[in-house]
């Protein structure tokens, strides 16, 4: 299970790096009509990606919490349980400002400055793995 968390964890780390490097400042050279077209497709795409890595770590999360309750554990379920409150709180949010409303441009350039939080995040679960004992 702990090689299970580790890969899992380092895929999403890879993924947010992706996504805040190239994905999402790549938005902001679409014309808007042109970036309401790719975002639709991109959103289905990513979900694709990023849904079933997100299911399982949290899955691992809440299995190692029940089965041995310590202070990594802990952290980190309560940190894949911010990730995912994050995502469909403010992300989610945004990604449907962008294929609902004007200023697409402007809701893009949010995306990218609110998406080092789940940046942060991701690596912080990531590298908890090391610090286990």
């Amino acid at each position: 299970m702990e090689l299970v968390r580790i890969l899992v964890d380092f895929g999403l780390v890879v993924l947010i790096w992706l996504v805040q490097l190239c994905i999402y400042p790549a938005f902001t050279y679409f014309e808007e009509k042109n970036l309401q077209k790719w975002h639709a497709t991109y959103t289905w795409r990513i979900t694709l990606v990023v849904l079933p890595l997100m299911f399982t770590q949290l899955l691992v999360s809440i299995y190692q919490l029940f089965i041995d309750v310590d202070s990594f554990t802990l952290s980190y379920f309560l940190l894949v349980l911010l990730t995912w409150i994050l995502t469909f709180t403010i992300y989610v949010p945004l990604h449907k400002k962008i294929d609902t409303q004007k200023n697409k441009i402007l809701t893009s350039s949010k995306l990218v400055s609110l998406n080092w939080l789940r940046v942060f995040l991701w690596m912080l679960i990531f590298l908890l793995n090391f610090l286990k004992k």
